[in-house]
């Protein structure tokens, strides 16, 4: 051991390694921050500050070759449950390749699907106490609904990073963990115009000085789903009877 490590060519090789790692930390020492941003919402028709700025995603994608894209593992299951006639969440953000779990924990059937934009799929009937799964491949925007109850909706938002965050009522962003490099800043609301939302894409750069996204003006108008279809394409039938818990296929 001693004779080879002594060796001149070893030597130099060992020199140039501890050389590289010296000149380049950022290849091998994470230099992560904590992005915050403030997000308003505006009445799209009387341009003023509404209260609730909630349910708006924000969402950077590297475009740093050296920022890690690797999907981390969730602590727990992403879990869409069907509670009460209801989805909750009503907002997901999930980055592509994560695997969504839909319990129904309703005393009665759904039929979960999603026909429209990001991830087409139909879960068909299942009953209380019984869970189905989707894998969400594709990036995009997936609007949930039931095909029993009309009243059911969600929306499952698809990104390619693992940098994104939900605004609170207040309008506050965090983003963990976030390299420092250049990025593309996207955003998306249910309550928004689709060329509004393209228009307030841009670039940043997120470093040690500048980390902050600061405030962002977004238009909100009526829901633009709240009118849908069935799975089918039809109207639904009449809703359900109130008191009616148990549904038959």
């Amino acid at each position: 051991m001693r004779r080879f490590c002594r060796c001149p060519m070893v030597r130099q090789l060992l020199t140039l390694s501890m050389a590289a790692i010296t000149c380049a930390p950022g290849l091998f020492a994470q230099s992560d921050f904590e992005v915050t941003g403030q997000v308003e919402v505006l009445s799209g028709v009387a341009s003023r500050p509404l209260p609730d700025a909630s349910q708006v995603v924000v969402w950077l994608t590297p475009l740093s070759a050296t920022i890690p894209t690797a999907l981390p593992q969730p602590q727990k299951p992403l879990r869409l449950v069907q509670r009460h006639k209801s989805f909750v969440p009503h907002l997901l953000v999930v980055q592509a390749g994560s695997m969504v779990e839909f319990p129904n924990e309703d005393p009665f059937f759904h039929n979960v699907f999603s026909l429209f934009q990001g991830k087409r799929f139909d879960l068909g009937l299942y009953e209380a106490g019984s869970t189905r799964s989707v894998l969400f491949d594709k990036v995009g925007i997936c609007y949930l609904f039931c095909n029993i109850h009309p009243e059911m909706s969600a929306v499952i938002v698809v990104v390619n990073t693992p940098y994104f965050a939900i605004s609170d009522r207040a309008g506050h962003i965090l983003i963990p963990a976030v390299w420092a490099g250049r990025y593309q800043l996207r955003l998306w609301s249910e309550h928004a115009l689709t060329d509004d939302l393209k228009s307030l894409t841009r670039e940043v750069n997120i470093s040690e000085s500048t980390h902050s996204l600061g405030t962002i003006s977004l238009r909100a108008y009526l829901n633009q789903n709240a009118s849908h279809k069935d799975k089918y394409g039809r109207d639904y039938d009449s809703p359900t009877p109130p008191g009616s818990l148990y549904m038959q296929p």
